[in-house]
C-alpha cells in the first residue's frame, strides 16, 4: 500500500500528482460512506490542491469546520451545489478568492447532507454544465453530464481562479488511476468475469467506526432530549409551531442531570401533557426560555460536545433562541454507520438491539429517551477491543 495515496502500489497515482496552489481555500465535506470508496478523488484533490481539507461527516451546521468556513472576509464562502437558486460558475465566477465548500458524495448522499444542514444550504450557491465528458470510467454515474470531485474541482477554480489551463492538470492524476484500475481489471486472473472491487483499506471493526467522541471522549458527551408543545396538524393553532417546553440533559460519565420545564406561550395541545409525561399544571408552571438557557449553559463545560438522537432536539433549541457552545454529535448517524441500515426511532434501535436503559431515569418522556440513549451509548462503548493481558 502506498501511504500517501493509500492505493496498491501495483495502481499507485502518486507519480501523477501536480501541486497547484489556489488562492482561494477549497473544503470538502465528505459523507461518511463516500469516505470509505477507494476510488473516490476527494482525497486525491488534497493531494494536489495545499489550500484543499477533507472533513468527514453529516452534521456540520454546528461544526467547527463551517464555522471557519465562513469566518473569513477576505474569502467569503460559496457552495458548489446544484440546488433550485444555483448560479452557473463558469459563466458568473464570484470574484477571487474565495472559501469553495464542496459536498463529496453519491447524489443522493449529497442532498441529505445539504437538507440536513439548513447553514450550510444558506451559503451562496453555484453549480455548473460540464464542458466535457467524464473520463471517471470505474464509476457509474446517474447522468453523462455529471462529473467526479476532481475534475469539477478543475472546471470550478479555473473559472474563479482565471487560469483554466493551468487547473487542467488536476485530472492527470485520476487519468493514471482510471487507467491503472481498468489494467488492472482486464488482467485479473479470477476467472469470474465480473472482477470483484478491491478492499484497499483494511475493514473497520464496530469500535473504529464510533466517533472519536464516543471512543476517547466520553467524559466530555453531554446527551439532550426535548419535547415540544406541538398541535396536530389540520388545526389553527398549527401556525403557532413546534415550542420547546422539556429540556434534559445527562453527563452520562457522572450521572449529573438536568431537567427544565419551560411554560407555552402558546396555547398547550390537549394532548401534550400526556404525550410528555408532565400535567398541564406543572407545564404552565415551567420557568421562562431564558430561565431553562441559563441553567444549561451553566450545566455545560467548555470542551463539551452534545449529542442527541436526530436533530429534533438542537431545532427546538436554536428556534427559542439557544445555540451550543462547541460541537454537535448526532448519535443516530453513529447508529447507521454501526448497522448499515436507518437507525429509526431510539426506543426502535434499542428493542432491536437488546439494549436497556442503564440509568435510572429522569421523569418524564425525555428523560426515559435519554436514560435509554446512554444505555445505546454504553453497549457501543462495550464493543471497545480488550487491552492485552500481560501474560
Amino acid at each position: 500500500m502506498c501511504s500517501r495515496c493509500e492505493r496498491p502500489v501495483s495502481v499507485c497515482y502518486c507519480a501523477a500528482i501536480t501541486t497547484i496552489e489556489t488562492r482561494s481555500r477549497i473544503v470538502i465535506l465528505q459523507h461518511p460512506r463516500e469516505a470509505g470508496m477507494p476510488i473516490g478523488t476527494a482525497h486525491m484533490a488534497s493531494l494536489c490542491l495545499p489550500q484543499a481539507s477533507v472533513h468527514v461527516g453529516t452534521a456540520w451546521d454546528e461544526s467547527d469546520v463551517l464555522a471557519a468556513a465562513c469566518a473569513d472576509p477576505t474569502r467569503p464562502p460559496v457552495l458548489l451545489y446544484p440546488g433550485p437558486d444555483a448560479r452557473d460558475i463558469l459563466r458568473e465566477p464570484p470574484p477571487a478568492p474565495v472559501t469553495l465548500v464542496v459536498v463529496d458524495g453519491t447524489w443522493s448522499q449529497a442532498r441529505t447532507l445539504v437538507r440536513d444542514n439548513p447553514r450550510l444550504a444558506a451559503l451562496p450557491c453555484y453549480a455548473f454544465h460540464a464542458p466535457e465528458p467524464s473520463n471517471y470510467r470505474i464509476r457509474r454515474e446517474p447522468c453523462d453530464e455529471y462529473v467526479s470531485t476532481i475534475e469539477a474541482l478543475m472546471h470550478v477554480l479555473g473559472a474563479i481562479e482565471g487560469e483554466p489551463e493551468r487547473f487542467r492538470a488536476l485530472r492527470r492524476p485520476m487519468d493514471a488511476m482510471v487507467d491503472a484500475q481498468i489494467r488492472a481489471q482486464q488482467t485479473a486472473a479470477a476467472p469470474e468475469k465480473r472482477v470483484p472491487r478491491l478492499r484497499t483499506r483494511p475493514k473497520l471493526t464496530p469500535h473504529e467506526r464510533l466517533p472519536v467522541e464516543v471512543r476517547d471522549r466520553y467524559e466530555d458527551l453531554v446527551l439532550v432530549m426535548a419535547d415540544a408543545n406541538a398541535w396536530p396538524h389540520g388545526t389553527s393553532e398549527r401556525a403557532f409551531g413546534d415550542e420547546l417546553i422539556v429540556w434534559t440533559a445527562l453527563r452520562p460519565s457522572t450521572g449529573e442531570h438536568l431537567s427544565s420545564l419551560v411554560a407555552p406561550r402558546h396555547p398547550l395541545a390537549p394532548n401534550i401533557p400526556g404525550y410528555v409525561g408532565f400535567s398541564a399544571a406543572e407545564l404552565l408552571a415551567g420557568g421562562s426560555v431564558e430561565e431553562m438557557l441559563s441553567a444549561f449553559v451553566d450545566f455545560l463545560r467548555p470542551t463539551d460536545v452534545v449529542a442527541s438522537w436526530g436533530h429534533h432536539a438542537l431545532r427546538l433549541l436554536q428556534d427559542c433562541g439557544g445555540t451550543l457552545p462547541g460541537p454537535f454529535l448526532d448519535l443516530s448517524a453513529t447508529a447507521r454507520l454501526l448497522t448499515n441500515r436507518k437507525a429509526g426511532s431510539i426506543e426502535a434501535h434499542a428493542a432491536a438491539a437488546g439494549i436497556e436503559a442503564t440509568h435510572d431515569p429522569q421523569r418524564g418522556r425525555a428523560g426515559r429517551r435519554v436514560a435509554l440513549l446512554r444505555g445505546i451509548l454504553d453497549a457501543w462503548r462495550a464493543l471497545a477491543p480488550e487491552a492485552p493481558s500481560a501474560g
